[in-house]
C-alpha cells in the first residue's frame, strides 16, 4: 500500500501551524503576564527565565520515554496524546493565581507536550527517502507561519482583552490540529508486534552514533541561542521606547518579522541543501544568524531592530531543517522515532538553558550585550563544525545508500 505522504504533509503542516500559532500567542508575552497579572516586579527576568526553562527540563527528561512508545505504538497516538494535553494545560494557565501555580502548570506542559516533534518524526518515517529533506523544509515553514500570526493575535488579545483570555484562545486553537490529525493522518511504518525498547538501550545506541550525537549537540546549542532572547525581547522593546501599554503588540510585530522571513527562506534553503549538502547549509545559516545577532547591538529604535530581526530570520531559517535532514541521514528508519525524541530532548535542554541564562545575564549585564554573546556562540559553532567536518565533503542525501551512513 502506498503511504499517503502528501496528505500527511498537508495535514501535519496545518497541525504544526496551529500549534505554533497557539504557542506564540502566549509564550513570548509570559514575562509581561507574570508582571501584569501575577504582580511580580522584583527579579522579573529571573522569574521569567525560570518559568520558561522548567517546562523544557521536564520535556527533555520525558521525551526518550515518549520516543520509545512512539516506535512501539506509532507516532500518531503520541501526537494525539500531546495535542489533547496541550489544550488542557493552556486552559489551566488562564486560572493560575501566583507564580508557584504557574510553575506547576509549566511543568505539566513539559511532561505532556510533544505535538510538533511527533509530527516531524511521523513525516520523517512515512515519507519516501528522496523526499524527506524537502518535506522537513516545508514543515519548518508551518512553525514559522504560525509564528507570524500568533504574536500578532496574542499581542492584540493581550492588549484589548487580557493575557488570561489569550491562554483560553490558545487552548481552543490547539484542539483544531489534534482533531485534524485524528481524522486524516495515516501512519504505516511501525510494527505493533515488536518489543518496546528500553530508554537506556536507546541512549547507548545513540551514543555509539557519533554523527547523530554531533547533530544533537548542535541542536542544543542553537535552541539555547534562540531561547536566550525569548524572555528578553518584550523587555527590550520597552527599553527601545515602546510604552508599557503597547509593548506586547510591538513585540508581536517583531516576533512576526522572524516568522515571515522564515516562511520565505525555508523552502529555498531546502532546495539549496539538496544541492550543496545539509551540513554546508547548516554552517551558512549559523554564520548568518550569528552575525544578525551581533549587529542588533547597533540598532536603537524599534523599526531598525525589527528589520534586522527579519534579516536574521532569512539566514536562521536554514538551521533546523538542515539539522532534521542530517538526523534522517544518520539514522536507520526503525530508530528514527527515538532519534527525533532524543532530538526533542536536546532541543528542550537548550530551551531550558537559554531562558535561564538569558534572564540571569540580563540581571547583570545590558540586554544588547546578551545579543552579542549569543551571536558569537553561533559563529563559534559554525567554525567548529567547519573545522571538524572540513575533511568530509558535504553532499545531499544519497537515496541509494543506507540511511545509517553519514
Amino acid at each position: 500500500m502506498e503511504v499517503p505522504w502528501r496528505r500527511n504533509l498537508v495535514v501535519l503542516w496545518l497541525g504544526v501551524f496551529f500549534c505554533s500559532m497557539a504557542y506564540s500567542m502566549v509564550i513570548p508575552f509570559m514575562s509581561l503576564f507574570i508582571a501584569h497579572d501575577l504582580g511580580i516586579t522584583d527579579h522579573l527576568t529571573i522569574w521569567s527565565g525560570f518559568t520558561f526553562g522548567i517546562t523544557f527540563l521536564a520535556s527533555a527528561l520525558i521525551a526518550p520515554f515518549w520516543g520509545s512508545l512512539s516506535d512501539k505504538y506509532g507516532r500518531k497516538p503520541m501526537l494525539l496524546r500531546a495535542g489533547f494535553a496541550l489544550c488542557l494545560v493552556y486552559v489551566l494557565n488562564a486560572f493560575v493565581r501566583n507564580p508557584f501555580e504557574l510553575v506547576i502548570v509549566r511543568i505539566l506542559t513539559g511532561l505532556l507536550s510533544g505535538y510538533v516533534p511527533s509530527a516531524i518524526a511521523l513525516i520523517a518515517t512515512n515519507t519516501p527517502e528522496k523526499k524527506v529533506g524537502f518535506c522537513l523544509g516545508i514543515m519548518s515553514t508551518a512553525g514559522a507561519a504560525g509564528g507570524i500570526i500568533g504574536p500578532l493575535a496574542g499581542g492584540a488579545l493581550s492588549k484589548f482583552v487580557g493575557y488570561r483570555e489569550s491562554f483560553l484562545a490558545a487552548g481552543a486553537i490547539v484542539l483544531i490540529p489534534t482533531l485534524i490529525a485524528w481524522l486524516f493522518v495515516r501512519e504505516y511504518n511501525f510494527d505493533k508486534n515488536k518489543v518496546r525498547s528500553r530508554v537506556i538501550d536507546d541512549l547507548r545506541s545513540a551514543a555509539e552514533n557519533r554523527p547523530l550525537m554531533r547533530h544533537l549537540t548542535v541542536v542544543l546549542i542553537v535552541t539555547a541561542s534562540v531561547m536566550v532572547l525569548e524572555p528578553l525581547l518584550s523587555l527590550y522593546v520597552l527599553h527601545l521606547g515602546s510604552s508599557a501599554a503597547d509593548a506586547s503588540f510591538s513585540s508581536g510585530i517583531i516576533f512576526s518579522a522572524v516568522g515571515i522571513s522564515t516562511v520565505l527562506a525555508a523552502p529555498v534553503w531546502a532546495k539549496i541543501g539538496e544541492r550543496i549538502g545539509y551540513r554546508n547549509t547548516l554552517i551558512i545559516g549559523l554564520i548568518g544568524g550569528g552575525l544578525g545577532n551581533i549587529l542588533q547591538v547597533f540598532f536603537h529604535d524599534i523599526f531598525g531592530f525589527g528589520t534586522l530581526r527579519f534579516i536574521y530570520g532569512l539566514f536562521f531559517a536554514a538551521v533546523f531543517p538542515a539539522l532534521n535532514a542530517l538526523i534522517v541521514q544518520t539514522t536507520e528508519p526503525e530508530f528514527r522515532g527515538r532519534a527525533f525524541s532524543l532530538n526533542q530532548s536536546a532541543g528542550q535542554l537548550g530551551n531550558m538553558m537559554g531562558p535561564i541564562a538569558g534572564g540571569t545575564l540580563a540581571g547583570w549585564i545590558a540586554i544588547p550585550t546578551v545579543f552579542v554573546m549569543n551571536g558569537m556562540l553561533l559563529v563559534a559553532t559554525a567554525v567548529a563544525l567547519k573545522l571538524n567536518l572540513g575533511s568530509k565533503n558535504s553532499r545531499p542525501a544519497d537515496t541509494n545508500s543506507s540511511a545509517g551512513h553519514y
